[in-house]
């Protein structure tokens, strides 16, 4: 969560980004004198694991997993990336093992806020982005095999937030209205689920974060609560048993009609 732009806000005078790993194994925390990692082995207290004190003002810092690769993004050098996701009108696949580009998805729709999502599995791994500038499309590419593998009509405005689950086979999205939450089958795109935030007013969805077990989802907005959905399909219920004397013979009389044939024939004689 970015808080760079609340920096001036009481109690945000040092820190300016905190954010969980993929595995939710450390916190990273940036700050205006550097950035520092916490291990989350323990409920009882953080334990810091690592702290850098020769960059200043870290508005992101993203560690891969629990390994030592670390992105980081400056308010001193904002066009300066120690690893580059996503630009305005472009995004670069990257080997994460020599940094060397394998893929480049050029001319995108104008993304300022370089909005994108990318799954954490290995088996599906896909990376989602803004398909239009206009309207909330999101374009699903295949990290593995370098190849577009969707579009999904999401959201009738443009989109705010994107997320896969862990397993990489569903999506959530919201759009700047910020009223309807979707998710989607991943890469099919059929929708599976939409919640309701609200109806009447407008917010700005912050951020979108499934649980680890992919059963719940949670929203944040500027509106400072946090909205967390279940994702469960509704059984349909069994029909109920008759109570009455009269309900029973009436259920046992419309049984009896399947045993009977729907049309009787009928002899005529002359």
């Amino acid at each position: 969560m970015n808080l760079a732009s609340q920096s001036g806000e009481a109690g945000c005078s040092q820190l300016l980004f905190a954010n969980f790993n993929q595995d939710n194994t450390s916190l990273a925390v940036g700050t205006k004198s550097g950035y520092k990692f916490f291990s989350l082995s323990s409920v009882d207290k953080l334990e810091q694991i690592y702290e850098c004190t020769d960059t200043e003002d870290v508005c992101i810092v993203e560690r891969l997993f629990s390994s030592s690769l670390v992105a980081i993004v400056s308010l001193k050098a904002p066009r300066k990336l120690r690893l580059i996701v996503c630009l305005e009108e472009s995004l670069y696949v990257h080997n994460i093992r020599d940094m060397k580009v394998l893929h480049t998805i050029r001319e995108t729709p104008p993304n300022p806020s370089g909005l994108c999502a990318l799954s954490i599995s290995n088996d599906n791994c896909y990376l989602a982005y803004p398909g239009s500038a206009t309207i909330g499309e999101v374009q699903v590419f295949d990290t593995v095999n370098l190849r577009a593998a969707n579009m999904i009509p999401a959201h009738d405005s443009p989109l705010a937030a994107l997320v896969f689950d862990a397993s990489g086979t569903k999506l959530a999205t919201a759009s700047e209205k910020g009223t309807v939450i979707r998710v989607f089958s991943i890469p099919e795109g059929q929708k599976l689920f939409e919640f309701r935030r609200g109806v009447k007013r407008c917010v700005s969805i912050c951020s979108l974060a499934f649980s680890m077990e992919g059963l719940y989802l949670s929203a944040s907005s500027n509106t400072e609560t946090v909205h967390i959905f279940k994702l469960e399909i509704q059984k349909e219920k069994p029909a109920e048993e008759p109570t009455t004397w009269g309900g029973y013979f009436g259920k046992v009389l419309m049984a009896s009609t399947t045993y009977l044939p729907s049309q009787s024939p009928v002899e005529s004689h002359v």
